[in-house]
């Protein structure tokens, strides 16, 4: 049945994706059931977004309660679970507006948006250019899409926004290089995600935050991957002692309802966005904010960062010790539950046999397995994970030979 069901998708959606052979049901806890009730472990959680993991009753019921009360009014009105939502937003990520949206692509095109706006205000000039770093993944949107540091996924769909100059992440000499007396804004990523699971080394984000307040630049930080918990802070600038002057979020935000937002201080607000400037009929709905909110107060409640701080240690242990046994393995790195194993050849392979034999595993590029699971997971949810991965390695191990 399963396999009809494929086939009926092939012929019906648009060929945008190369999915693997699997229809999901229904999950648990950290687990995943296809159609024909097979089990899963998931350390994908839909690319970072399930971080409560899956059939949380207290989530489950607030959203059933918010359908019965109010789903959507559009933004000519106000609803109370926005209102909400945008206080626990300012709350942990520190900015002082919000704005909501219904996707993280959404949310980069927000900040570019408010960026160019702001330097327009300030100057009065509308040729202001943007920094964006190698190997970046913002979204597949056309300004997202334009400040992604990768020729490969731009060239189809040039021209692309301009005044987009690019400079090697981890190398401030680099930026400061692009530097010119147009630069607005500079976006990266606190952890690069797609381009490979690389954290920012302190003194390149610190170096960023003093050129920009230097210059009068807008740092723009997209976590919208590597944000909400995933790397053991709430978002993951905290651990660099710097505050972005716009942040984009999305992901987790929501936990699996689609919502972003983007962020901004005070001092670009009142020289940014204003009335007709920027809109979205479904961003900020009664429906989405409410995720929001039980999301947040989810974690508290779970104590989800203090498990990131504690479990991510452990699976960073346990990848590093697969680095030493394995030669075509060449390490790991990352953030709390966002790490990459690097390997010396293409991944899908392994992803196969892994999802095969029951985990859900996904890959940053062609040489890195990505571990993004629920930040429920526990050190036994690790020893699963490890025990089905390593016999798809020893496989991997013996074909070589």
């Amino acid at each position: 049945m399963m396999y009809q069901e494929i086939e009926q998708a092939e012929k019906d959606l648009l060929h945008t994706y190369n999915r693997f052979p699997v229809v999901f049901d229904h999950g648990e806890g950290v687990h995943l059931y296809d159609t024909e009730g097979k089990e899963y472990l998931d350390f994908c959680a839909g690319i970072a977004v399930f971080a409560l993991g899956y059939g949380v009753k207290e989530y489950n019921d607030a959203l059933k309660d918010q359908v019965d009360k109010l789903i959507h009014t559009s933004n000519y009105f106000y609803n109370e679970p926005a209102i909400r939502a945008a206080a626990l937003v300012k709350k942990y990520t520190g900015m002082d507006r919000v704005f909501f949206t219904n996707s993280g692509g959404e949310s980069v095109e927000g900040t570019i948006k408010a960026a160019r706006k702001y330097a327009y205000t300030r100057d009065g000039h509308s040729d202001h250019e943007i920094i964006a770093m190698e190997h970046s993944f913002h979204g597949r949107t056309m300004g997202a899409l334009s400040v992604t540091g990768n020729a490969h996924y731009r060239e189809p769909f040039e021209p692309l926004i301009g005044n987009i100059r690019f400079a090697e992440y981890n190398d401030l000499e680099s930026v400061k290089a692009q530097v010119t007396d147009k630069t607005c804004a500079i976006i990266m990523e606190t952890v690069q995600g797609e381009g490979g699971i690389f954290p920012a080394k302190p003194e390149f984000i610190q170096g960023i935050r003093k050129l920009c307040d230097e210059k009068d630049i807008l740092l723009i930080l997209d976590e919208i991957q590597c944000g909400m918990g995933r790397t053991g802070t709430m978002y993951a600038y905290e651990q660099y002692g710097v505050k972005p002057d716009i942040l984009a979020t999305a992901k987790a935000l929501g936990c699996g309802v689609p919502i972003g937002a983007f962020a901004m201080t005070e001092k670009v607000a009142q020289m940014s966005l204003t009335a007709g400037d920027h809109g979205s009929t479904y961003g900020g709905n009664p429906l989405a904010c409410r995720a929001v909110c039980s999301v947040y107060e989810l974690m508290e409640k779970k104590q989800v960062l203090q498990n990131v701080n504690e479990v991510g240690v452990y699976l960073e242990q346990k990848l590093s010790e697969l680095a030493e046994e394995y030669d075509f393995i060449e390490g790991q790195r990352g953030l709390g539950l966002m790490r990459g194993l690097v390997f010396r050849c293409p991944v899908n392979g392994i992803l196969k046999k892994t999802l095969q034999k029951g985990l859900v595993l996904i890959n940053a590029g062609t040489n890195i397995i990505r571990f993004v699971p629920p930040l429920v997971i526990t050190r036994n949810d690790v020893d699963d994970m490890l025990s089905i991965l390593r016999p798809a390695l020893d496989e991997r191990s013996k074909e070589q030979a």
